[in-house]
C-alpha cells in the first residue's frame, strides 16, 4: 500500500500563489523481510537556476500516498540581484561613536588636568 507514492516540489511566494515545480511518482521494492518495518528514504531536488527576485518565496515539499498526505515545513529562500549590496551600517556606526567617545575622554582629561593647574 505504501510503497507507490508522488512526490512534488512548490512555491508559495509573498502573494500566497502556490507554483509547482516539478513532480514524480516513486515505487519503491520493499526487501524480503522488511515488510513490516518503518523506512526514512531521502530524496533531493536541486532548484537551478533562479532567475530572479521573484523566485523569492518558501519552497516546499510534499509526499503523497493513497491516502495520506505530509508536507515539509518548507523552505524561505530571498533572492537577490547580481550586485547587491547589504546596506548595513552598524560597523560603521560602532567606530564613530567608540572615536568620539575616546576624543571627548580626552579633552574632558585635559580640560581636568589643566583646571587643576
Amino acid at each position: 500500500k505504501y510503497t507507490k507514492f508522488s512526490i512534488s516540489y512548490y512555491w508559495i511566494n509573498s502573494l500566497d500563489q502556490k507554483t509547482f515545480i516539478y513532480s514524480r511518482v516513486e515505487n519503491v521494492a520493499i526487501p524480503s523481510g522488511e515488510e513490516n518495518k518503518t523506512a526514512a528514504l531521502s530524496y533531493d531536488h536541486r532548484i537551478m537556476p533562479l532567475e530572479n527576485t521573484s523566485s523569492t518565496g518558501t519552497y516546499y515539499c510534499e509526499v503523497k500516498w493513497n491516502d495520506i498526505q505530509k508536507m515539509g515545513k518548507g523552505m524561505f529562500v530571498l533572492i537577490r540581484d547580481t550586485g547587491y549590496i547589504n546596506t548595513s551600517y552598524s560597523w560603521e556606526i560602532l567606530v564613530t561613536l567608540t572615536v568620539l567617545l575616546a576624543v571627548l575622554s580626552i579633552t574632558a582629561t585635559a580640560l581636568l588636568l589643566w583646571k587643576r593647574k
